[in-house]
């Protein structure tokens, strides 16, 4: 398979803190990977810089044209309606059909006329999907775009993101904090560490995935372990307690 992503000895610094620090992550196409790390560890700075946010990166970055970004907040204009909101700034002649068909495929058929502000957290999150799947995107960027959500919203917007990735096939950065979710949701996870990828496994477990399955319940302790997070503290079993 050919590499979607390349990147080679990344580095960013702000303010005289390197906050990465010679990154080296390989994506192939389809792939959907899973990067954890403690908070300001630079996982949203390496994806800001996939996405072509951020000029002030060093290193070799080699990414596809077509790239969409999902946010943890959906970013909707509140002047534009849903529709108008996932076509933005496409040029097709038949980008008004195209987001039509995208709000029907992430269940927001019947909400084309409305405006964001009438919309739950969880609609907001799958119109934020839309616009993002419309542009048929080589590479799809997650940044921690459950983590608004109520539990039952996120399990939900989950099985929405695998049909729809598994119809699409792009490769897929998920940044998160949520151990539970990245092994439920990757097909590899990465840790980002002191700047660097200090961990990189595969998530060989077998579907439909199962929290009391031998394989998950291994890799997640062997995950939290890398994150220096104690499983024994309070709330360090619960699925939607967990943050790295």
């Amino acid at each position: 398979m050919s590499a979607a992503v390349l990147a080679r000895g990344v580095r960013r610094t702000f303010a005289g803190r390197e906050v990465l620090r010679g990154l080296d992550v390989e994506l192939a196409d389809g792939d959907f990977v899973a990067l954890l790390g403690r908070s300001g560890s630079g996982k949203s700075t390496f994806l800001r810089a996939l996405a072509g946010l951020d000029r002030g990166v060093e290193g070799e970055l080699l990414v596809p044209s077509r790239r969409s970004v999902v946010f943890q907040d959906a970013r909707l204009l509140p002047w534009a309606s849903v529709l108008d909101n996932v076509v933005l700034g496409l040029r097709r002649r038949d980008a008004l059909a195209q987001g039509r068909a995208a709000l029907a495929e992430v269940g927001l058929a019947g909400h084309e006329d409305d405006w964001p502000k009438t919309l739950s957290g969880g609609e907001a999150q799958r119109a934020a999907l839309a616009r993002a799947l419309v542009r048929e995107p080589q590479l799809l960027l997650l940044d921690e775009p459950f983590g608004a959500l109520d539990a039952l919203t996120r399990i939900r917007m989950h099985a929405l993101v695998q049909q729809l990735c598994g119809r699409y096939h792009p490769a897929v950065l998920l940044v998160t904090h949520d151990v539970d979710e990245a092994l439920l949701l990757a097909d590899r996870v990465l840790v980002l560490s002191d700047g660097v990828i200090s961990l990189d496994a595969p998530v060989d477990v077998p579907s439909p995935r199962l929290r009391a399955d031998r394989q998950f319940i291994h890799l997640r302790s062997r995950l939290l372990a890398e994150l220096g997070v104690d499983e024994t503290a309070e709330g360090a079993h619960d699925p939607l307690v967990v943050r790295a």
